[in-house]
Formats: C-alpha cells, sequence, structure tokens
C-alpha cells in the first residue's frame, strides 16, 4: 500500500507527465501564457515536478520562503493564481486521481497561496 499520494501514482515519472501536460494547457492561457514569457520552461517543468511531488508527499522540498522569493517579482494576482489552481486540478482530474487525493493536492497550493500572490 502507498504511503503518499506520490507513491499511490508512481513517483517522478508519473509526476512529470502531469506537470508536462499541465504546462502545455498553461501555455494556452491568455491568463497565464504572458507570466512565462521568456522563461525556460524545461527548467520551470523541472522545478515544478519536484514541487508538485512534494505537494503529493514525494521526497522533494522546497521552502516557503524559496517559493515567495522566486515569484515576488512576476506580480501575481488573485485572478492568476485561481486560473493556475484550476488548470491544476482539471489537469489531475484528467489523469484520473482519485478525489480526495485531488483536494490534499490543491489544499497544499492554497496553503502557499500568501506566498505567490502579490499583494
Amino acid at each position: 500500500m502507498a504511503s503518499s499520494v506520490f507513491e499511490k501514482y508512481g513517483g517522478f515519472g508519473f509526476v512529470s507527465k502531469v506537470v508536462l501536460e499541465f504546462y502545455d494547457r498553461v501555455a494556452e492561457s491568455e491568463t497565464l501564457a504572458p507570466y512565462f514569457t521568456n522563461t525556460d520552461m524545461r527548467s520551470l517543468v523541472d522545478h515544478q515536478t519536484k514541487f508538485i511531488a512534494q505537494v503529493m508527499g514525494g521526497p522533494a522540498a522546497y521552502a516557503d520562503e524559496t517559493l515567495q522569493r522566486v515569484h515576488a517579482h512576476l506580480k501575481i494576482d488573485d485572478d492568476a493564481f485561481q486560473a493556475m489552481n484550476d488548470l491544476l486540478e482539471e489537469t489531475l482530474e484528467d489523469f484520473e486521481f482519485q478525489p480526495q487525493d485531488i483536494d490534499s493536492v490543491m489544499l497544499e497550493i492554497r496553503r502557499r497561496r500568501p506566498l505567490i500572490v502579490t499583494r
């Protein structure tokens, strides 16, 4: 029996597929795509895979201070944060995550909202 959502869904290989699909959707979003102009998407996907693995109970670890620092200059507003959440939740659903696992992941993402959204 898997002890975490991360293990339940197969670890980094599976999380990487989820994150790649998620960023394909982000790139198509009028709201979100402008935040990623001139971004090294390969590097971003690598970091985001580790971050999503962390919120799923996996081994990667990003400190809240790091998360806040890397987002501070982006001026992310509530609408953009919600759009990202919506796309991530849709992506998890499309990858057939169970509802309680989606809730668990999204709770961890929402917990970090104050670190990401610029006031």
